[in-house]
């Protein structure tokens, strides 16, 4: 017996703790992780090829013009896409794959048909609460005060779609979050809907 390989897919408020979560899950790689791209501005310490694809905005344009991504938005003021090829080979050779996107862009996948719905398993990551939410924003130290006010007013509307995810988690420590993510994880791999006659 054989399986196709599951998309996890994570999305959360900026500042809910999903980035940390996904580089401690990523310490222990038995998935491969699709790096987005996007066309903002790097932060300290993020690499080209592993954090994300830096593209400027005339590249993006043109890959969105030749059909290369599996979904796309603007968030922020910036471009944020999914390439479509690695995502379907890496299912097809039964390799699990983290995808992390916005709320836009998970609505676009939902809408997938064939092999990428029928792999989809959606989490969403909540803050505690928003006083949480600011605290975490702050101590980042990557955008300004009206930089936070705006992904703050921004993530009231995205965590209104957490009830279109099949698993809501709220965020705790980087511990807990690891271990119910985990818990998430194995949970899909057993379903026996998975599993495929070679």
């Amino acid at each position: 017996m054989r399986r196709l390989g599951i998309l996890f897919l994570i999305s959360a408020p900026s500042g809910a703790g999903k980035s940390t979560l996904l580089n401690s899950l990523r310490q222990s790689p038995d998935f491969a992780y699709s790096v987005s791209c996007t066309t903002r501005t790097p932060r300290p310490g993020e690499i080209d090829g592993e954090d994300y694809f830096f593209l400027t905005t005339q590249q993006f344009e043109e890959q969105v013009a030749a059909g290369e991504f599996l979904e796309y938005a603007q968030v922020h003021g910036n471009y944020y896409g999914t390439r479509r090829t690695t995502i379907l080979e890496n299912l097809n050779a039964g390799v699990d794959v983290m995808l992390d996107l916005d709320v836009q862009g998970a609505a676009h996948i939902r809408r997938e048909g064939g092999l990428i719905r029928e792999c989809l398993a959606d989490i969403f990551l909540l803050p505690p609460s928003l006083a949480e939410l600011r605290h975490r924003l702050q101590k980042r130290g990557t955008e300004s005060p009206q930089q936070i006010e705006l992904r703050l007013t921004n993530a009231v509307e995205e965590m209104k779609a957490w009830p279109q995810y099949k698993y809501t988690l709220i965020s705790g420590s980087v511990e807990e979050d690891l271990q119910k993510f985990r818990a998430i994880m194995r949970a899909e791999r057993y379903l026996s809907r998975r599993l495929l006659l070679s």
